[in-house]
C-alpha cells in the first residue's frame, strides 16, 4: 500500500484545506496528555461532507472514533515508531514540499508568471552590441564601459549603421558574422535584463545601455511577431564538411534530390532517414528531432522551413543550411498553451532564471522588516580587519584563537548569532571566489547574505508558530504516517500472514459469506429473431460462442453478442426467464432482444469456501482485529473525557 494511504483512508480525521477557529479547551486527556476542542471541532466540521455513514455525524459516536484515533497515535509513540529514520525522512521531505508555499513571495511569483506568459505570446527579433564587463568590476571600469555604450548609442541615433558598429565594436564573438543579429526569440530564452530591454524597447528603436552578467548591451528591436508555438519534425541531413569543399556540396545536392524523388515515389521517409541521414543522433529514430520553437536551433533557415509546413506528414523540398542539405517532414504543430496550462512550466522556468532573484530579494526585504536585525558594529569592524587579501586566493585560514569573536555579532527575534559563526560561513564561501574588492566590501557582501540566510532559516523553522494552518497540516500528516506504520505492524501484516486465524474467523462467520443460487450459462442475444434462431441451432450442434459470433459478426456490423460464466441469482446479466433446470432453452424475447440460453449447471445456495472469499475475509478480519485492539488500548491507557466541555461543544455545533 502506498505511504500516502493514511491521508486517504483516514480522511475522516484529516482536513488540509483550512483552519477553523474555535475556543481551545481541553476536551479529553490520554495518560494526562491534553487534546483540545479546537482540533476536534475543526476536523469534524471539515469532514462532514466526506462522511458517508450517517452514524459518524453523531457527535457522541464521532468523539469515540476521535479518541480511538488518538489512542492509536499514542501507542505509535510508545512503540517508538516516530524514531524510525524512514518515517523521519518522509516527514522532512513532506514538510520541505509544503513549506515552499510559505518561504517564497507568492505575489511576486504570480506577477512574474503573468509577465513571462504575456511576453511568450510574442517573438522579438533583436540585434545587440555587447561591451564586456565583469560583474564585480570597479566603479571606474563600470563607468568607462557605460560611457562607451552611450557614445555608440548617440552615434546610432545620429544615423550611423547599427550593424556596422556591431561588427566593429561588439565583443560578442558572433557579431563579426551576424552583425549583432540574434534572430527571433521569446521569453526565457535570454538573460532576464536583456529580455526586459528587448520587450520594452519600441520596434526600430535602440535601448539605453543594459547591464547583464556579460557586460553592457545596446539592444535594437528589428521585428515583432506572434509566437508560432513549437513544432516536431523529422529530417534527413547530408553534412557539408569543411574539408569536402564545393565538390562535396554538389555531390550531396544530387543525392538529396534523389532521396526526394524516392519519397515522392512512395518510399517511407523514416526508412530513408535511417539509411541516408548523416545526423547520427536522429537517424535511428527515423530522423525525428525534439520539438522546438523559434530561436532554439542554430539555423534560422531550418526553422523557417519547418514552420512553413502546414499539415502533418507534409514534406519539404530539399534545402541548404550552413550545416548541409536537408529534407524536413512535419510530425505535429504545438500551439502556444493557455496561461493555466503553462503555470507549472512557468514556475519551473522562473526558479531557474534570474527572475528568482527578485522573489528571493522580496522575501528577504519582508523578513528584515518582520525581524529587525541589530548588528554589533564594533565586532563586525574587527572581523573585517581579520580577513586578509589572501582570502581572494582561497588560502585564508580560520583564526586559531576564536574567543575574540565569540560575542554576539547580530541578533533578531530571540536569536543571537556569534562572530565565530560568521567566520565559519566566510571560510566556506572562500571556496566560491568572487571578485568584489576591496576586502571590506567583500565581507559586507557576505555579511548581508549570511544575515538573509539566518532570517530564512529562522522563518522556515518557525512556520508552525507563524501559520496555524501549516501546523495543523503537519500534525495531521505526522499522525497519518505514524498510524499507517502502526496499522501495518499491528493489523495489516498480521491479518495477511495469520492463516490459521483467518480460517478460524471464516469458519466462525460462515453464514456471512454465502453464495446465492448460481447459474453456469451461455447466453446469446440479438435484436434479430432469425439470427437468434440460427444461433440456437448452431449452439445445439455444439458450436462455441466464439464460432457463432464469427459466423454473424463483421467489422462493420455486430448482429449477436455472447456472455458466458457463472452468475448468482438476481444478477443483472441473467434474463428474467431463467429456468430451474439445466439444458438449452427455446428462443425467447425480452424487450427488444431475442435470447438463446443454455444452462450448463445450477449450483444450490451455500456457504463460500475460504478461497472463494479470501479478500473479503481478510478485510473483515482486519476490522475485527482493529476493533479488539482499540478496545485493549482503552484499557491500556487512561482516558478522561470532560463531559461539561463536550456538552458545550455539542451546543455550538450543528451537524
Amino acid at each position: 500500500m502506498p505511504r500516502l494511504v493514511p491521508i486517504v483512508v483516514l480522511s475522516l480525521f484529516i482536513s488540509i484545506l483550512s483552519f477553523a477557529q474555535s475556543s481551545k479547551d481541553v476536551l479529553f486527556t490520554i495518560n494526562g496528555k491534553p487534546f483540545y476542542t479546537d482540533e476536534f471541532v475543526r476536523v469534524y466540521q471539515k469532514n462532514l461532507d466526506l462522511v458517508k455513514d450517517e452514524s459518524q455525524k453523531d457527535l457522541d459516536h464521532y468523539l469515540q472514533l476521535f479518541v480511538g484515533y488518538k489512542l492509536k497515535i499514542q501507542k505509535a509513540y510508545e512503540l517508538g515508531l516516530h524514531e524510525n529514520p524512514k518515517y523521519q525522512n518522509e516527514l522532512r521531505s513532506y514538510r520541505t514540499q509544503l513549506a515552499k508555499n510559505y518561504v517564497t513571495d507568492s505575489k511576486v511569483t504570480q506577477d512574474l508568471m503573468e509577465e513571462g506568459y504575456q511576453r511568450s505570446l510574442k517573438e522579438i527579433r533583436a540585434s545587440h552590441i555587447l561591451l564586456n564587463l565583469d560583474e564585480n568590476s570597479s566603479p571606474q571600469d563600470t563607468l568607462r564601459v557605460y560611457n562607451h555604450c552611450i557614445e555608440l548609442r548617440n552615434r546610432i541615433l545620429k544615423g550611423e549603421d547599427f550593424a556596422a558598429l556591431a561588427q566593429k565594436y561588439s565583443q560578442d564573438p558572433s557579431a563579426k558574422e551576424n552583425s549583432g543579429d540574434l534572430g527571433f526569440f521569446s521569453a526565457f530564452r535570454m538573460v532576464y535584463p536583456f529580455e526586459n530591454a528587448a520587450y520594452t524597447t519600441p520596434l526600430g528603436s535602440v535601448s539605453m545601455p543594459v547591464r547583464t552578467r556579460f557586460g553592457y548591451h545596446l539592444v535594437k528591436v528589428t521585428d515583432i511577431r506572434d509566437n508560432r508555438g513549437e513544432v516536431t519534425v523529422a529530417h534527413i541531413m547530408l553534412l557539408n564538411t569543411q574539408e569536402g569543399g564545393e565538390d562535396e556540396v554538389q555531390k550531396n545536392k544530387k543525392l538529396i534530390q534523389e532521396i526526394a524523388t524516392k519519397i515522392k515515389q512512395g518510399e517511407a521517409f523514416e526508412d530513408l532517414a535511417k539509411q541516408f541521414s548523416q545526423d547520427k543522433s536522429t537517424a535511428s529514430k527515423g530522423g525525428v528531432l525534439n520539438r522546438f520553437g523559434s530561436g532554439q536551433l542554430s539555423s534560422e533557415t531550418f526553422e523557417a522551413v519547418a514552420f512553413s509546413l502546414e499539415k502533418p506528414q507534409q514534406i519539404s523540398e530539399p534545402f541548404q543550411t550552413q550545416f548541409g542539405w536537408h529534407i524536413v517532414k512535419l510530425i505535429s504543430k504545438h500551439p502556444v498553451k493557455s496561461f493555466d496550462e503553462s503555470k507549472a512550466e512557468l514556475e519551473t522556468k522562473i526558479s531557474r532564471d534570474e527572475r528568482s532573484r527578485k522573489i528571493a530579494a522580496s522575501l528577504h526585504e519582508k523578513l528584515r522588516a518582520k525581524y529587525p536585525v541589530k548588528t554589533q558594529a564594533p565586532l563586525l569592524a574587527k572581523l573585517k580587519k581579520t580577513i586578509p587579501d589572501s582570502y581572494f586566493e582561497g588560502t585564508w585560514e580560520l583564526p586559531a584563537v576564536k574567543t575574540d569573536y565569540a560575542g554576539t555579532l547580530f541578533s533578531f527575534a530571540n536569536q543571537s548569532v556569534s562572530g565565530n559563526e560568521f567566520l565559519e560561513y566566510l571560510y566556506i564561501q572562500q571556496k566560491n571566489p568572487t571578485k568584489i574588492k576591496p576586502i571590506a566590501s567583500l565581507v559586507d557582501f557576505h555579511f548581508n547574505a549570511f544575515v538573509d540566510q539566518k532570517l530564512n532559516q529562522y522563518y522556515n523553522d518557525n512556520l508552525e508558530q507563524e501559520f496555524p494552518e501549516f501546523a495543523a497540516v503537519m500534525d495531521e500528516y505526522r499522525d497519518g504516517l505514524l498510524l499507517f506504520d502502526l496499522l501495518e505492524k499491528e493489523i495489516w501484516e498480521k491479518s495477511k500472514t495469520d492463516t490459521l486465524g483467518l480460517k478460524n474467523f471464516h469458519e466462525q462467520n460462515r453464514m456471512k459469506y454465502f453464495w446465492k443460487k448460481r447459474y453456469d450459462i451461455v447466453l446469446l442475444s440479438s435484436t434479430q429473431a432469425d439470427v437468434a434462431k440460427k444461433a440456437h441451432k448452431m449452439l445445439k450442434q455444439g458450436k462455441t460462442p466464439d464460432a457463432i459470433k464469427s459466423a454473424f459478426n463483421t467489422e462493420a456490423q455486430v448482429k449477436i453478442m455472447a456472455t458466458t460464466g457463472e452468475y448468482e441469482e438476481g444478477s443483472d446479466v441473467l434474463p428474467k426467464q431463467t429456468p430451474e433446470k439445466p439444458g438449452l432453452q427455446e428462443v425467447f424475447q425480452e424487450g427488444n432482444y431475442y435470447y438463446v440460453l443454455m444452462v450448463k449447471e445450477i449450483k444450490p445456495a451455500g456457504p463460500k469456501l475460504f478461497e472463494e472469499c479470501k479478500g473479503r475475509v481478510i478485510n473483515d478480519y482486519q476490522n475485527h482485529l482493529e476493533a479488539y485492539w482499540v478496545s485493549s488500548l482503552q484499557k491500556e491507557f487512561n482516558v478522561s473525557i470532560d463531559t461539561a466541555v463536550f456538552q458545550k461543544v455539542k451546543s455550538q455545533i450543528k451537524p
